[in-house]
C-alpha cells in the first residue's frame, strides 16, 4: 500500500508540472502583444518566445527522464541494493548513510551531466547566453562534488548520529544544527563559497560608487563593501545580490549589470536591494525557513522510525537513511505546499522592496532597469496566473511595472 502511494507521488508531481507547463504555454503568443510594444521589438519579442519553448520542451524531458530514473530505482529495487551495498561496506549507521546517500547523489549526478552540458552548450550558446567553456563546467562540477562531500556529507554524518544517539528527539539537535548553518551561510556564504567559483573585487571609486554611498545615506544603510563578480565568466545574464546579516554585509553587482545599464538604473536595483534589508525580508525569511524546517523534522522524528517506510523500497532491515528516501517522496505534497506559500511571499516581499527604492530614488530607473535586464534575459513576460502562484519567486514584470507606475503617480 505505502509503495503504491510513494508511486503515485512520483508520477502525480510529474504531471503536475506538464499541466503547468501546458497551462503556461496556453498563453504564448507569436505576435507581440500591444502591452510589451515599448518593451520588446518584433524580433527580439519572437526570439524570447522561441527560448521560452525551447527551455519548456528540455525541462519536461529532463523532468520525465529523472522521473523514469526514480520508478526504475523504484520498482526494480534500485534504493534495496544500494542499501545492501552501504551495508556490506561498513556496519557504522553514520557510515552506511554516507555511503547510501554518496552512491545516489553521485550516480544521479552523473547521469545527468549530459542535461546540464546541453542546457549549456547547446540552449544558452544559441540564444547568445553562454559564455562558459568546458575547462570551466568541468571546474564547477568538480568543485561542487567536493563541496558536496564536505558540507552535504558533514550535515548528513551528524543528523545520522544524532537519530541514533537520541532516536525521537533528534528533530531538535538536526534543527540547532541547520539553524546554526543557516546564519553560518547567510554571514560567510559570499566571501567562502563563492571565490571557489567567481572571482570578486571591491568596486572602484568614480561616479558609480559614489551614487551607490549616496543612496546608501539617503537610507540610512551603512554600507561596507561593495563588489563586483565576474559572472560574465559564465553567462551574460546580469543580477545583483545582497549578502550577510547584521554590520557583516555586502552588495555585490555582477559585471554584466554593470555594463547593461546606466549608473541611475544600477543605484535604482540596489535601492530595491537596500529595501529587502531595511524591510527585513532576510531575517523574516530566516525565520520562516527555520519554522518550516522544524515541522518537517518532527514530522520525520515521529514517523522515520517506522519499518513500513523501509519496507516499502524493499530493505532488509529498516534504517534512518533508505527511511528518509521514502519519507522525502511522502513528503512532496507538503513540501509543494511551503513552497508555494514561500513563493507567495517573496512575489509580496519583491513589490514591498519595489516600493522602498520607489520612495528613496525616481522610479521610472528602476522600471527602466527591470524593463532591460527582462528583455537582456529574454524573460517571458506573460505567463500564466497559475504558473506564477506556484513557481515564481519575483512578480512578473508588467505587473512591477504597473505597481512602479501606481507608486511614481502617487509620488507626484
Amino acid at each position: 500500500m505505502l509503495f503504491d502511494i510513494i508511486v503515485f507521488l512520483v508520477v502525480a508531481s510529474f504531471l503536475s508540472e506538464v499541466f503547468l507547463e501546458y497551462l503556461n504555454s496556453t498563453v504564448r503568443s507569436k505576435e507581440l502583444p500591444d502591452e510589451l510594444s515599448d518593451i520588446y521589438d518584433q524580433d527580439k519579442y519572437k526570439k524570447s518566445v522561441e527560448y521560452d519553448k525551447t527551455k519548456q520542451r528540455f525541462f519536461l524531458v529532463r523532468s520525465f527522464y529523472s522521473t523514469v530514473l526514480i520508478l526504475a530505482m523504484l520498482f526494480f529495487g534500485g534504493f534495496a541494493l544500494v542499501d545492501n551495498i552501504a551495508w556490506n561496506i561498513s556496519g557504522n549507521p553514520v557510515v552506511a548513510a554516507l555511503v547510501f546517500f554518496g552512491i545516489i547523489m553521485f550516480a544521479a549526478d552523473i547521469l545527468n551531466i549530459p542535461f546540464d552540458w546541453y542546457g549549456t552548450f547547446t540552449i544558452e550558446e544559441r540564444f547568445g547566453f553562454n559564455k562558459s567553456t568546458p575547462k570551466i563546467f568541468i571546474s564547477d562540477k568538480l568543485k561542487s562534488w567536493l563541496l558536496g562531500i564536505i558540507i552535504g556529507g558533514g550535515l548528513l554524518a551528524l543528523v545520522t548520529w544524532f537519530y541514533y544517539l537520541t532516536t525521537v528527539w533528534f528533530w531538535i539537535y538536526a534543527l540547532i544544527l541547520f539553524t546554526a548553518f543557516m546564519i553560518f551561510m547567510n554571514l560567510f556564504y559570499s566571501t567562502l563559497i563563492v571565490p571557489l567559483f567567481n572571482k570578486q573585487t571591491p568596486l572602484e571609486e568614480g561616479e558609480l560608487k559614489e551614487s551607490i554611498t549616496s543612496i546608501s545615506e539617503k537610507t540610512g544603510f551603512r554600507l561596507d563593501d561593495v563588489f563586483v563578480i565576474d559572472g560574465s565568466k559564465r553567462s551574460s545574464k546580469a543580477n545583483a545580490y545582497f549578502a550577510g546579516l547584521g554590520k557583516k554585509r555586502r552588495i555585490v553587482l555582477f559585471d554584466t549589470l554593470i555594463n547593461d545599464l546606466s549608473v541611475k538604473e544600477i543605484v535604482a536595483v540596489l535601492a530595491h536591494e537596500i529595501g529587502h534589508f531595511k524591510r527585513r525580508h532576510i531575517l523574516t525569511g530566516m525565520a520562516i525557513s527555520i519554522v518550516t524546517t522544524a515541522i518537517t523534522l518532527y514530522i520525520l522524528s515521529v514517523i522515520i522510525a517506522s519499518p513500513r517506510l523501509s519496507d516499502a523500497l524493499g530493505a532488509a532491515e529498516p534504517s534512518f537513511h533508505i527511511g528518509l528516501v521514502a519519507f522525502g517522496i511522502l513528503y512532496t505534497p507538503v513540501s509543494a505546499i511551503f513552497g508555494i506559500a514561500g513563493n507567495w511571499l517573496s512575489r509580496r516581499n519583491e513589490f514591498e522592496a519595489d516600493r522602498f527604492a520607489a520612495q528613496h530614488y525616481p522610479a521610472k530607473y528602476l522600471a527602466e532597469a527591470l524593463k532591460k535586464l527582462s528583455v537582456k534575459n529574454l524573460s517571458n513576460l506573460r505567463p500564466h496566473p497559475v504558473y506564477v502562484f506556484v513557481n515564481y519567486s519575483h512578480p512578473p514584470l508588467l505587473a512591477r511595472l504597473d505597481a512602479l507606475k501606481k507608486k511614481g503617480e502617487n509620488n507626484d
